[in-house]
This record gives structure tokens, C-alpha cells and sequence, in this order.
């Protein structure tokens, strides 16, 4: 015994720790919120009374004893006559030795690891490379940022894009059926209309640039934010971090998707005639531009992204098109074949 006082002392102890009011400790709430244990586990009356005892232990009365959580479970788990008597007593899992720290040994096994454990699975290295993207495009466009840190972010933030839209690309479409022309062909017809192709070729485009472009990351940004935002509310929307302090940010993102691509779209064509306008400055890059403008005549014609264009280039057309017949006529026809050309 760790100074409890002898077997008498500590069941007075252990009484009085399950005596305890823990619905009316606010610490309780948070403990409990914070423990990593498996969800089929966690409405286990013998799990929940092991955690009030070691949460007694750690805020109340330090000399309390705990027993691991495999021998109290194990005594609270009906017996079954039709097995051996040693295979009553179970293993606690992985995530229960940890969270418990009795120091047991553990033997986890890959085929009876339990469907609530932690693992890297392919939706949650989607999530961490968005959240990457997100941290990264907010130090690339915060004013107050270190030049060469911005610098650096900016470069991240794009190859995150990158790889993150490389990924989802691989999720939905995986590789061609065949690598003939054909196969290539009708692989290539199901992906470039997607967002993510989309986005992918808009992230290469400036990542593989010398030039930054700082407006670029904006886009970048509104797509990550998005995909964040969905991922948090569908997996820790039960948490009790999620409620308190993410909970209304994602609700407000995800019920105004409609302004953030609107601006993601409005910094993309912003992004168009700022090329242009490098070709009088040294830091021109007219390969760089056109490559671009096509993406944008196919974002105009995407059904994903279709919307949005057209109506920003409709509100443009609304106010450049009085202007320019009022005050420069001559300019007319050059923009007519500009338009002819972006239209066709």
C-alpha cells in the first residue's frame, strides 16, 4: 500500500470516492470528455467507475489506491460455464492501458484491435493536410508575418494543396482501367471536370512559379477550410473541445459556403488580370498567364465551379461594358475577341 493507511483505511477511502458527486464537479466533465477510450467501451459502468476512482486519486485525495482497469473489469464480467475459467478474465486494450498507465504489458493483435482505436486511416490524412494547408495559407497571408516565414508558408500552403487534391483524386478515381490511349482518355474525361483536378492544377501552377503570388492562397484556403470544417462536424461533433470552441465556427463556415466561393472565385479572376498587369513589370510570365486563363476557361465551363464564374464574370461584364462604351470605344473590338476566344 502507496500511504493509504492499511486495508481499512483504504476502503474507507474507495467508499467514499464512490460516494463522491461527480456530476456536480465541473472538472469531472472535462476529464471524462478528455479520456481516449474505445466508444464501446465507454458506456461500461465498471470503465466509467475506474476513471471516477482515478480522478479521485488525482484531484481529491492522492493516497487513494486504483486498481488496474483489467481486474475490475474482469471481476464485473459474467462468467461463462461453457469456457475455461481463465478465459473470463480479459485483456484491456490497447487504448485502456494507456489511458489507465498501470503499466501492464500490452500484446495487441491487428485482428482483434478494436473498430474505435486511433489510426491514420486515409479520411484522416485528408483531414491533417488540410489543416495544414489552412495553417500555412493563414501565416502566408497574415500582414504581420516575418517576410521569410511568409515566403516559406506560401510555398507549403500550395504544395499541401498539392498533395491533398493529388490524394483525393487517387480516392475517387484511383489509376486507369487500362494505360492504352483509350483508358487514358476516358480516365482523364471523369477527372478534369472534378474540383479537386481543378484545384490541383491551380495549386501546380503557382508552386511551380518563382514569382509568388500572394492572392493565390486565398483559394487554397477557402477549399481547405471547407474540407476541415466537414471532417470536425462528422467526427468529433460528440466531443466536448468540438462543442465549446469549434462547433459555431464550422456551423457559420459550412451555412455561408456560398460567400466563401464566391470570394475564392472573385480572387481567382482578380488573380487573372493581375498576371496581365506583371507583363509591364519585370516579374512577367506570359507562359505562366496563359496556362492560367485556360484554367479559367474551364473552371467558366466546369459543372462544378460553372456557377460561380458566370455569375462573377456577369457582374464584371454589367460594369466594365458601360464604362468602356462611354469613355473607350476602341477598345471594343480587342475585347470582343478576348471574349470570343474565352467563350470558345
Amino acid at each position: 500500500m502507496a500511504g493509504g493507511g492499511g486495508p481499512e483505511g483504504q476502503q474507507e477511502k474507495k467508499a467514499a470516492a464512490e460516494g463522491y458527486a461527480y456530476e456536480k464537479d465541473p472538472r469531472w466533465a472535462d476529464y471524462w470528455s478528455n479520456v481516449l477510450i474505445p466508444q464501446q467501451h465507454a458506456g461500461r459502468p465498471d470503465v466509467q467507475r475506474h476513471f471516477q476512482l482515478k480522478f479521485y486519486q488525482r484531484y481529491i485525495d492522492p493516497e487513494l489506491d486504483v486498481e488496474p482497469l483489467s481486474k475490475t473489469s474482469s471481476a464485473s464480467q459474467p462468467s461463462q460455464p461453457s469456457q475455461p475459467s481463465a478465459s473470463t478474465r480479459q485483456r484491456p486494450t490497447g487504448s485502456q492501458a494507456r489511458a489507465t498507465g498501470s503499466g501492464m504489458p500490452r500484446r495487441p493483435s491487428p485482428a482483434s484491435a478494436p473498430s474505435g482505436t486511433l489510426r491514420l486511416d486515409q479520411k484522416s490524412f485528408q483531414f491533417l493536410n488540410n489543416a495544414w494547408v489552412v495553417v500555412m495559407a493563414a501565416l502566408a497571408i497574415f500582414p504581420l508575418t516575418p517576410a521569410g516565414l511568409s515566403s516559406r508558408a506560401y510555398r507549403f500552403a500550395l504544395l499541401g494543396s498539392v498533395i491533398a487534391c493529388a490524394h483525393s483524386l487517387y480516392q475517387q478515381h484511383q489509376r486507369p482501367r487500362t494505360w492504352n490511349m483509350q483508358g487514358l482518355q476516358a480516365w482523364m474525361q471523369s477527372i478534369v471536370p472534378s474540383p479537386d483536378f481543378l484545384s490541383f492544377l491551380f495549386s501546380t501552377i503557382f508552386f511551380s512559379s518563382f514569382v509568388p503570388v500572394r492572392f493565390a492562397v486565398i483559394p487554397v484556403l477557402c477549399r481547405s477550410l471547407e474540407q476541415v470544417a466537414t471532417f470536425l462536424r462528422q467526427n468529433f461533433s460528440s466531443t466536448q473541445l468540438f462543442k465549446k470552441y469549434l462547433e459555431q465556427p464550422c456551423v457559420m463556415l459550412l451555412n455561408n459556403m456560398t460567400a466563401v466561393r464566391t470570394m475564392s472565385t472573385n480572387a481567382e479572376i482578380f488573380i487573372g488580370f493581375l498576371l496581365i498587369f506583371l507583363f509591364l513589370t519585370p516579374q512577367r510570365n506570359i507562359v505562366q498567364a496563359l496556362i492560367y486563363w485556360q484554367l479559367l476557361k474551364l473552371e467558366y465551363r466546369a459543372p462544378s465551379t460553372s456557377f460561380y464564374h458566370q455569375s462573377t464574370w456577369a457582374k464584371i461584364g454589367s460594369v466594365v461594358n458601360p464604362l468602356i462604351r462611354q469613355y473607350a470605344r476602341f477598345l471594343e473590338r480587342p475585347l470582343g475577341y478576348a471574349r470570343n476566344w474565352f467563350l470558345n
